[in-house]
């Protein structure tokens, strides 16, 4: 599209989410959602990462490279994760700039990463804006004989700011008693909400909802989340588009969405999923930049926020 970046309606987004981050303007979006890929080839090749190239250092990292260990938060970690951290940090502080004051985010990663990802976060938005763990676990997928099968994937939930922030428990669904006959037969009709842990299974290889496309999440955990966490009418974010189900979910339930994905397959899949009329698609390079803030304006930085490595804006 060419103009500003768009006021109204659902928006999909072709290209680099850096990119279409530096055009969303501050305070816009009431809700970001993602599930970045893991190891992203050329992540290195796109963004400045706090690695340092180091052929002398003995210590040896991503691709056999060797790196200078990468310091984040107040720790330092193994240099295998230096460009994988390096290419996200860029994109949460976007993230952290376009929510609103009393937005949410909600981080997706696996066993591999989310350690990791979890400093990481909590250097940008504060460790008291950490407010959830939130464990998808689920029973389908690869065996193993070697090791504890993996079946569970972490959310991590921080709000923009800890004091203020939406979440309505009563709009979720409702899910089974694990002993219904220790509650009564009222209360096991009824069933319970939700706790932090997500018991759901993954998106049927044979089901009406399957795209094949891979790492598909379910319908069922994107209208949890943005139904508890958002209103009718908010905006909700997912830069790490995918198949598009964090859209198709928003659009049920009455928000507007901005998706992006740098791969033109995903675009093809949201566009057999998403609803023509209502649905606008892009290319990142024909929007225009986010208004500057005004000459002289600055982040501050709260007291103590060395502790914390959060940023107040």
């Amino acid at each position: 599209m060419n103009g500003s970046f768009p006021a109204a309606g659902n928006h999909v987004f072709l290209g680099d989410n850096l990119d279409l981050l530096a055009r969303v303007p501050d305070g816009s979006v009431n809700l970001v959602y993602i599930d970045p890929p893991f190891n992203t080839g050329h992540a290195q090749e796109r963004v400045n990462t706090h690695a340092v190239r180091d052929d002398t250092s003995a210590r040896v990292g991503f691709r056999g490279k060797a790196y200078r260990s990468l310091r984040v938060g107040q720790k330092a970690y193994d240099d295998a994760f230096d460009d994988y951290l390096g290419f996200l940090e860029p994109r949460l502080l976007e993230a952290r700039r376009v929510l609103a004051a009393d937005g949410a985010f909600f981080l997706h990663l696996d066993y591999r990463e989310v350690h990791y990802g979890k400093v990481l976060v909590d250097g940008i938005f504060g460790r008291g804006s950490f407010i959830n763990e939130i464990i998808w676990a689920y029973d389908y997928g690869a065996r193993s004989r070697s090791r504890w099968p993996t079946k569970h994937s972490t959310i991590l939930f921080y709000a923009r700011d800890p004091r203020a922030y939406t979440f309505d428990l009563d709009a979720s669904d409702r899910i089974a008693y694990m002993a219904p006959e220790m509650v009564g037969e009222d209360k096991a009709a009824r069933g319970k909400t939700p706790t932090d842990v997500w018991w759901h299974t993954i998106v049927s290889p044979t089901g009406r909802e399957k795209t094949g496309y891979p790492s598909q999440k379910p319908l069922g955990i994107m209208r949890r989340l943005l139904a508890v966490h958002s209103r009718p009418g908010d905006t909700v974010l997912d830069f790490f588009a995918g198949s598009g189900s964090t859209g198709v979910a928003a659009a049920e339930l009455g928000r507007r969405f901005i998706l992006c994905d740098s791969n033109p397959e995903a675009i093809a899949v949201m566009k057999t999923r998403l609803d023509a009329a209502t649905t606008h698609f892009h290319d990142c390079d024909h929007v225009q930049p986010a208004p500057k803030p005004a000459r002289g304006a600055q982040r501050a930085v709260a007291p103590g926020a060395g502790a914390d490595g959060g940023i107040v804006a």
